[in-house]
């Protein structure tokens, strides 16, 4: 059974970058549909990012262009790159696989 553990979040001014990163353990990420997803207590959870084993990416709408996904299969660890940040971005984020997810990380973008 895998154990997530995500990290790098913090308070940023709108504009802002963040980088978070979840360190896995018990099993590999190479072979796994990997996601990010955060939430909001108003809005539930909301997916943002995928990776697949062959390296395909895919993101929502609403982060495309400003986010991206990537691995270090050789660290067993996921990134997730933030830049141009938004209030709206806002959220504890959580990577995912298999439902599956770690304690979170909580992101705040403001002023």
């Amino acid at each position: 059974q895998v154990q997530l553990v995500e990290s790098g979040g913090g308070l940023v001014p709108p504009g802002g970058s963040l980088r978070l990163s979840c360190v896995a353990s018990g099993s590999s990420i190479s072979i796994s549909d990997m996601t990010w997803v955060r939430q909001t207590p108003g809005k539930g959870l909301e997916w943002v990012a995928f990776i697949g084993p062959s390296g395909s990416t895919m993101y929502a709408d609403s982060v495309k262009g400003r986010f991206t996904i990537s691995r270090d299969n050789a660290k067993n660890t996921l990134y997730l790159q933030m830049t141009n940040l938004k209030p709206e971005d806002t959220a504890m984020y959580y990577c995912d696989r298999d439902s599956s997810r770690g304690q979170g990380t909580q992101v705040t973008v403001s002023s």
